[in-house]
Order: C-alpha cells, then structure tokens, then sequence
C-alpha cells in the first residue's frame, strides 16, 4: 500500500531518498511496515486508553481524514480503535495518508507506521478493507480497481447495510467546488489550517496545565463562522442529491471533519469525522444500524454506543471443567 505515495512525493528528492528507503525495507516486501525511526520526528501525543482494555465487534467500519504524516494525526487514539474493534468490512474513506503535508515537510513517527501495518494485518487475517482515496491522498487514485497487500483500492462504492439498505460511500471532495474550481484557495486553506491545529495544541496545554477540558479552535470557527457553516451545508445537500441519483438511500463521506449521521430530502447523509481532533468512526452494528464513535469518550469510558457489540473480557471467559479435559484426553 506504500507504495503508491512514490508518484505523489517525487517532486523533492530528499522525500523520495526517505521514501525508497522505507519502501525497500526488507519487512514491508513482505506487506508489513518497519518501523521509522521516531527520533527527531516527532511523538504522538494522544493519550493512551484507560483500562479496562474492552473489545468490541461490529459488522462495519467507516474511518476517514486521519491524516497519517501530519503532527496532527492522532495515531495512538486510531491505533487503540483498530485494536479493539473487530469488523467484516473495513472502509478508510480518503485523506489516510497525507501527500499535501508531506511534500512540504516530511514527517512519519513510529506510531503512524503502526496504523498502516495494523491496517494491513486486519486484510491479511480476514477483515475486508477498501480503500476509497480523498484530495490529501489522491496520488492513490493512480491504482484504483487494484488491490494491494488485500487493501481493494475503488473511487467508490456502494455498501449494503444487513437491514437492506444501500450506502454510497465516497470520500467527497470531489463534490466539493472549492477543491475542484479552485485548488490554490484549497492548498491555503490546508495550510491555514495545520497553523490553527498547531495554535489549537499550544492553547490545550495551556487549558491543561489549569484543569481545563479539551477546546477544539478550529471546530469553534467551523460553526460559528457563518460562510464555513453555509460551505458544510452545500456540501452535505450536494452529496445527498447525488446518492439520489445513484438510487441509493444512503451517503457515507468525510472530508469536512464534521462527524453527523442526518436525513436530507429523504437521504440519510453520514459523515465519519476525522482522526484529528473528533476521534470519530461511523459503525453499522449487526443490526443494520449505524452509529458515531466517539473514540476519546470510549477510552475515557464515557460513550456507550458500543456497549451492546461488547466482546467477553478474557479474564470473565467460563473455565473449561476438568472433566471435559479428561474426556477430550
């Protein structure tokens, strides 16, 4: 899956001497990632879950806008969710790995090579993962109706929940006009951004250092700002007309960073959030519903949206009696 970044990164050479270094590591033949050498790269600085350490199982899991190269990417938080909830399709619906961040400035810690092989050792032992690639990562698009390391890679697709119904799932900017007619002002806002995610973590730890709870700046400005407001809810009326088109009674998206599941003109419109202030997935529970996560409120053990797709504890597992030993000897 790695691979594909080649392309996207070449325009500096110092990128693409990291990149084939990594790339030609003896491990990752193999389909599994080496790990980087965090040293001066920087460490995650998500906390790590509370015990207990509870698993969980759900039919599907939509993840999306993590992010992975940037020093926002929560990857200890998204390393904890991937271990701990088991699913039978995994969807990671665009901007996973950032190309935008990394060619202006390299930076990959330990932890987000841990994503990437936890990823690919959900494919190998049995979990479906599609990868539907987003702006931040469209270098991926150079492979689409290719799989690698069991990782299908699609532009699209549509997923069928167990009650029947139809999701199209995309990850969005494609529909979004400011990417599209204007792709300066989207690199600006890129750029904006990281500055007010970097601003956001210096005014946290001041918060923290008095007791104060996590303040999301940028969220504050999503909503409050009224052209931000009216650019979410174009986008998410834009996506719900087109899976009307598509005879689908559902969309799943990312790309805005706004986690929301909500009908539009008889659309149920649903977006996963990001993995790098929310924390959120979308899951389809065996039922066929679908719900958020809220992973930094599962690990502080304040959501329980999952607690009816809990998986017996190991140490609650009922022994075996000694007499069915004797009998199985």
């Amino acid at each position: 899956m790695l691979h594909w970044g080649v392309a996207a990164l070449s325009q500096t050479a110092p990128t693409m001497a990291r990149m084939r270094a990594w790339i030609h590591a003896p491990l990752l033949r193999d389909l599994t990632a080496t790990g980087l050498n965090a040293g001066s790269m920087g460490l995650p600085h998500s906390s790590a879950p509370t015990p207990p350490d509870r698993r969980y199982r759900v039919r599907s899991v939509w993840i999306s806008d993590v992010h992975l190269g940037t020093p926002g990417c929560q990857a200890s938080a998204l390393l904890d969710f991937l271990r701990r909830v088991e699913c039978d399709t995994l969807y990671l619906v665009g901007d996973i790995i950032d190309g935008w961040q990394l060619r202006r400035t390299w930076y990959w810690p330990q932890s987000h090579n841990d994503v990437i092989q936890k990823i690919l050792r959900k494919a190998r032992k049995g979990t479906r993962v599609v990868y539907i690639p987003g702006n931040h990562d469209e270098f991926a698009r150079t492979y689409l109706d290719h799989a690698f390391g069991g990782v299908e890679l699609a532009e699209e697709c549509l997923h069928t929940t167990a009650d029947g119904r139809k999701l199209w799932v995309t990850h969005g900017d494609l529909y979004d006009g400011v990417i599209q007619c204007a792709r300066w002002l989207a690199l600006l806002g890129d750029s904006l951004y990281e500055f007010t995610l970097k601003l956001n973590r210096y005014l946290n730890s001041w918060r923290a250092r008095r007791g104060l709870p996590y303040w999301s700046l940028s969220k504050y400005l999503k909503l409050k700002v009224k052209r931000a407001v009216s650019y979410v809810a174009d986008f998410e009326e834009a996506l719900a007309r087109e899976a009307h088109k598509r005879g689908a009674q559902g969309v799943v998206c990312g790309h805005i960073h706004h986690a929301e599941i909500r009908p539009i003109d008889g659309i149920l419109y649903c977006n996963d959030g990001d993995w790098v202030e929310s924390l959120t997935a979308l899951v389809e529970h065996p039922d066929g519903r679908l719900d958020i996560v809220h992973w930094g409120q599962v690990m502080a053990g304040e959501d329980a949206t999952l607690s009816d797709c809990r998986l017996p504890d190991e140490a609650q597992a009922p022994a075996v009696p000694a007499s069915a030993l004797t009998a199985a000897q």
